[in-house]
């Protein structure tokens, strides 16, 4: 009987892997190796950037030291968790004491590594996280307002919610995937009305959002496209 070849499969460049660590020749080995595996890697080298870059939800999985300065790698991931980003979390820590391991997956990491660790076995663990399929989150956090996607409303804190609409929720939604990110009209288009020829559907429901969340809710970048503003 034939057996299967006896290599793992090359995932696509799409394929986004974030390494933070505040070792820079750790992180830069470890971007090494993930881009060689066909990742497409970013890296920061402390928890604070790590964070910024982890909340655009880009990425399907991070690799995160625990011990980081300014933010810790816990800290992050909670974080992380609380804003409704579901990227797959892999920890490294220097430190493998069973109760350390436990917070460690209780602030939100789908698995863990001691240091030192051997290669081979760290690519397996993120093939096996890029495998997982994470679940859909139910909200997103919009600085002190939440998204809610299952209800389809914008939560403002002290305020009723106010209904959106199927596409109106989809929309603030790609818009608060990469809230510093100016989006082409022709991305926005692509994402949330692929079943729609006219491109100008994106103004039309950038109109509608200002109407109901706020003149600057959604921002104008002339010539490029839109970005989220102040919800």
């Amino acid at each position: 009987m034939a057996t299967a070849p006896n290599y793992a499969p090359i995932p696509p460049k799409s394929v986004g892997v974030l390494v933070v660590d505040d070792d820079r020749e750790t992180a830069d080995l470890l971007a090494e190796l993930l881009s060689g595996e066909g990742y497409a890697v970013e890296r920061a080298y402390d928890g604070h950037r790590g964070l910024e870059l982890a909340l655009t939800g880009r990425f399907e999985v991070a690799v995160v030291d625990r011990g980081l300065p300014v933010c810790s790698g816990t800290e992050l991931l909670t974080r992380l968790r609380v804003a409704g980003v579901l990227t797959r979390a892999l920890m490294l820590t220097a430190r493998g004491a069973i109760a350390e391991r436990v917070e460690g997956l209780d602030a939100g990491a789908d698995d863990y590594l001691v240091k030192p660790f051997d290669v081979e076995e760290l690519l397996a663990r993120v093939r096996a996280l890029h495998r997982r399929r994470p679940a859909k989150p139910d909200f997103v956090l919009l600085g002190e307002s939440r998204l809610n996607l299952k209800r389809r409303q914008l939560v403002r804190p002290g305020e009723d919610p106010i209904p959106l609409s199927g596409r109106e929720c989809a929309l603030l939604a790609a818009l608060a995937g990469e809230p510093r990110a100016v989006l082409s009209r022709e991305r926005l288009h692509d994402e949330v009305f692929p079943d729609t020829e006219a491109r100008s559907i994106v103004d039309t429901y950038v109109y509608y959002l200002r109407r109901k969340l706020g003149r600057t809710s959604v921002q104008t970048v002339h010539g490029i496209g839109y970005r989220l503003g102040t919800v």
